[in-house]
């Protein structure tokens, strides 16, 4: 039987750390067998970052993380989230697993439906997001439209810091913008959205979801 479990970052249990871990090396190998090893959480904790794992039994079949901040864009304040490190063991590719767990992470954001089990300090995962922002590989634009997400045109996130800033839209960079727009204030802000720079200012750890 599938089901979805999620958790703060942190508190991810050990065995399922280590499948998920071992997926990203397959997906994205370490600079250090240090790096390749290591178990402790990626993201920076002020990006409130979630885990969110498709599980059959005790196997990972699919995971993701969510992570949180706000944003300051066209003159308002906004709680922005966007999904970060989508992954799919190899031996488990090509069964719709992914799509399966990011479609119900949509939903979780955007629905604001909790379709996964809470564990631990789940709970306590931050605020609703008014709009759902994050960026992808071209090649996969079609996979997260597939998912319920929008692809905004001309949409640049900047990433990194306001001192060290990292856009999308950089050298050697071949990215599209996707979002979902939750809130009504973010609905009826949508155009504000599409075709413009929005500082994510997402940190120098993450740099850019």
């Amino acid at each position: 039987m599938l089901r979805i479990l999620a958790f703060a970052e942190g508190d991810v249990p050990v065995a399922l750390r280590r499948q998920v871990r071992a997926a990203q090396e397959e997906a994205w190998p370490s600079a250090t067998e240090a790096e390749a090893a290591s178990l402790a959480p990626q993201h920076d904790p002020a990006l409130h970052p979630r885990s969110l794992i498709l599980l059959e039994g005790d196997a990972v079949l699919s995971a993701l993380d969510v992570l949180s901040t706000r944003i300051e864009h066209a003159g308002s304040a906004w709680a922005a989230s966007g999904l970060s490190s989508v992954v799919t063991p190899s031996a488990h590719r090509g069964r719709g697993h992914a799509r399966e767990l990011v479609s119900q992470a949509r939903v979780m954001l955007v629905e604001q439906v909790d379709i996964v089990e809470p564990v631990g300090n789940a709970e306590r995962f931050g605020p609703r997001a008014d709009v759902v922002l994050f960026t992808c590989d071209r090649p996969l634009q079609g996979f997260y439209e597939a998912c319920g997400f929008e692809v905004l045109p001309g949409t640049v996130l900047v990433g990194g810091t306001p001192q060290d800033p990292f856009p999308s839209d950089g050298p050697g960079m071949d990215t599209v913008t996707l979002g979902a727009f939750v809130t009504p204030a973010a609905v009826r802000a949508r155009g504000r959205f599409v075709g413009a720079r929005i500082g994510l200012y997402s940190g120098p750890i993450d740099r850019l979801w």
